[in-house]
């Protein structure tokens, strides 16, 4: 394979393709977000079929020509189906077992610590939904000051209150508190400020939600680019997925517009590396409340933003295109769905081909790896 001095990397964050094997594991069987959103009329996906989407093992969508890159779907060997075990994969880690989740809350204990470490009490302390729990327990925190701490079906640990009550670095704070509470057999994936905005009966979250991840529990192909002196630009919550590491610069961004923005001009800087972007609107704003509708159109956006782009692009890039889970707005559920994701590969020099079913979401950390040439020196 080539070598090239760019690597650009855009992960649509929940864009799955069809239930995995084991989505029965799950309770995901016939989840398929792509399915779904591309029956909605809003969906257009011109540039992604182009590249090969729609010849992907088990995707029906319309196409004509050939395909202009290499194209094919992952399957998923970590023990779960959330945001930081599907990074870490992409990324060369595979969890073995998921991480811990609360289907009835959390611990007395947790939450007592986590009350004489803020000074505040709390609400709710149960599996909710985003928006609903802001609705439901927004008034009474207004009055009270107390956080609204809450979780999912994921192994997370959200703490929502108004920016007008909490000032930003004070939830900020609260989350580091709460990661350093959640250690051994509570270390969630992942501690979520949730912070909102407005008046009771019309509150809503703000673009201002922080992620606090884990530390990688070994390195990455990410600390091996840094390691090599190759930048690594993390592009929206790429940074708080890996807790820093491997990082040489991070660009925190509020939207899926703002990411592209980010990402392309960065076609416009002269470096050696890679830049790792997450879309996380998709899952978000849309996935995770139902939305097929949006969904399709958020894809659409993406799929115009990648036709201005892609001429961009010089003979010494290349881009990755991939998902972390899936996220199926037409299912039962608002959480994430067991799916296969795709993978798109463009560049200059790059012979399309169908890859078929790979087994590991880690062969994007190997490919980005040999298209920097450091690979073969990789023990």
């Amino acid at each position: 394979m080539k070598e090239f001095k760019r690597v650009f990397l855009i992960v649509l964050d929940s864009l799955g393709i069809g239930e995995a094997p084991d989505a029965s594991d799950f309770g995901d069987v016939g989840a398929n977000t792509l399915r779904s959103i591309s029956q909605e009329e809003s969906f257009r996906a011109d540039k992604l079929v182009e590249l090969g989407l729609s010849h992907i093992d088990g995707v029906s969508l319309p196409h004509s020509g050939k395909p202009i890159a290499c194209y094919g779907r992952l399957r998923e060997k970590s023990r779960g189906k959330d945001t930081t075990i599907g990074h870490w994969e992409l990324m060369g880690i595979v969890s073995d077992s998921p991480l811990p989740t609360y289907p009835e809350g959390f611990p007395q204990g947790i939450l007592d610590e986590f009350r004489q470490k803020t000074g505040r009490d709390v609400l709710c302390n149960r599996p909710y939904s985003g928006t609903e729990v802001i609705r439901d327990f927004g008034e009474e925190h207004l009055r009270s000051g107390a956080l609204i701490v809450y979780t999912s079906a994921d192994s997370v640990f959200q703490i929502a209150a108004h920016e007008d009550v909490v000032p930003l670095e004070e939830l900020y704070r609260y989350c580091r508190i709460a990661r350093e509470i959640l250690t051994g057999k509570h270390a969630v994936g992942r501690v979520i400020a949730r912070p909102f905005s407005g008046a009771p009966g019309s509150f809503r979250r703000t673009e201002n939600r922080r992620d606090f991840s884990l530390t990688p529990p070994a390195p990455t192909s990410l600390d091996r680019l840094k390691d090599r002196g190759m930048e690594v630009i993390a592009v929206g919550k790429i940074t708080d997925i890996f807790a820093g590491r491997g990082i040489t610069e991070s660009i925190l961004t509020h939207s899926n517009a703002e990411g592209m923005e980010v990402t392309e001009r960065l076609l416009d800087r002269d470096f050696n590396g890679l830049v790792f972007t997450n879309l996380v609107e998709f899952d978000s704003s849309y996935g995770h409340r139902q939305d097929a509708y949006g969904y399709a159109a958020a894809i659409a956006e993406f799929d115009s933003r990648l036709k201005g782009f892609i001429p961009k692009m010089t003979d010494g890039d290349a881009l990755i295109i991939t998902a972390d889970h899936g996220c199926d707005p037409s299912d039962q559920s608002t959480d994430h769905t067991r799916e296969f994701v795709p993978f798109l590969l463009y560049g200059k020099g790059i012979e399309p081909k169908n890859l078929g079913t790979i087994a590991g979401f880690g062969f994007v950390g190997e490919t980005v790896e040999r298209l920097l040439g450091i690979r073969e020196v990789i023990k």
